[in-house]
């Protein structure tokens, strides 16, 4: 198939951009490098199988190509780098939104449309359910990405696209930017360096972290899939954040130690996918296990850093 990826060069495009080379398939990258290196995309670049274009989404462009899948994968995805400009983030989820399924009816494409478990909030509903409508603080300062997410949401199922949502829960890797702002890449980075870790709030606020290759796997059988409605893409090990700052400490070797400092505003409580959805008509569930995930995403650190506790 001929492939469009959007957002190619972060976490989750480079890892799908390598499956579906992998796989055979021809794939058109797309990124502004907003939060992502141009590097990332190097090695593709004596393959004949693999175009790049440096383009924003949320800019008209005339395509001269037709597609068969897009993965809508552009947005800032991290509070620090989404915060930095609430407004952009908000238009990448509904003009460059607007944009990919304008060009998916056009190409009669499968639209996969990245979104996120932020769409719940602060959940009061746990595990979260594919059905459960979200506790979203609609004026908070993530809202500029909830609430946005939630309008891609809204526009994918009003299109006569052909569309595939995925809700993504938390995801890590060995690509992560140093300054990507998320849990795993702070805490690795803190621990490398052995600086004190700073977590906000007491700690004890839960997450569900999903392997990239995992993820991106999941995506590939959701865009393959005949499901129409939003699908939790994600693992339901939860942890708590202490717990996951002891384990990268223990993986690291690490000298850190642990701060506490304050919660940050609208900080969700607990965060864990109910993947049965995706179980029964994906076939799909995650395998890669938090410390073989964690192991590997802190050898790629050191790697990358030049720095080995």
């Amino acid at each position: 198939m001929k492939i469009l990826i959007t957002g190619a060069a972060g976490l989750l495009g480079i890892e799908l951009t390598r499956q579906l080379l992998d796989g055979g398939h021809e794939v058109h990258g797309v990124d502004n490098f907003y939060t992502s290196d141009p590097h990332n995309i190097d090695c593709w670049a004596d393959n004949t199988s693999y175009h790049f274009i440096e383009w924003d989404i949320q800019q008209t462009r005339m395509w001269d190509t037709d597609y068969d899948q897009i993965y809508n994968l552009a947005c800032p995805a991290s509070p620090v780098h989404y915060q930095r400009d609430p407004q952009y983030t908000l238009d990448t989820n509904i003009n460059g939104v607007r944009n990919m399924l304008v060009l998916a009816e056009t190409s009669d494409a499968i639209l996969i449309q990245a979104s996120t478990s932020e769409t719940y909030g602060d959940p009061l509903e746990h595990p979260q359910r594919e059905s459960y409508w979200g506790n979203v603080n609609a004026l908070g300062p993530r809202a500029c990405y909830d609430e946005g997410k939630r309008v891609a949401e809204t526009m994918c199922m009003l299109s006569s696209a052909h569309t595939r949502i995925a809700r993504i829960f938390n995801t890590y890797g060995p690509t992560m930017e140093f300054n990507d702002g998320r849990a795993v890449s702070n805490f690795i980075c803190q621990a490398l360096s052995g600086d004190d870790i700073t977590i906000h709030g007491d700690g004890l606020q839960t997450r569900s972290f999903c392997y990239v290759s995992d993820t991106v796997l999941g995506l590939i059988y959701l865009a393959n899939s005949k499901v129409s409605t939003p699908v939790n893409i994600g693992n339901p090990d939860e942890v708590t954040l202490l717990e996951l700052v002891n384990d990268i400490i223990e993986i690291s070797d690490s000298s850190s130690n642990i701060i506490y400092e304050s919660r940050v505003a609208d900080d969700p409580s607990r965060r864990c996918p109910d993947i049965t959805k995706a179980i029964d008509m994906l076939q799909w569930n995650p395998i890669v296990s938090r410390h073989d995930g964690l192991s590997l995403t802190i050898d790629s650190f050191k790697t990358r850093t030049g720095r080995n506790i």
